[in-house]
């Protein structure tokens, strides 16, 4: 599964969760937070999807959104 979106499926994905999901990116990103400890992002977008039950689309797009804003907080912009 190939966590890579263009920017734009990326943001149009991103702005779809909570209707789509019913819950804000912060409950997701608590979720992974909160879930295991995968290292790849592969192994946490799958984890989302089997646990929550989303499409593999939506949560590799879910880590991959989580795992931009956690790099910016921690400035490796």
């Amino acid at each position: 599964m190939s966590l890579n979106h263009s920017p734009e499926t990326q943001s149009k994905l991103i702005a779809r969760v909570p209707v789509v999901t019913g819950r804000e990116l912060p409950e997701w990103f608590q979720a992974l937070d909160n879930g295991p400890s995968f290292i790849r992002c592969g192994e946490r977008a799958n984890w989302l999807a089997d646990e929550h039950g989303l499409s593999h689309g939506y949560a590799a797009a879910i880590v991959h959104e989580h795992e931009r804003r956690r790099r910016t907080r921690m400035g490796f912009v």
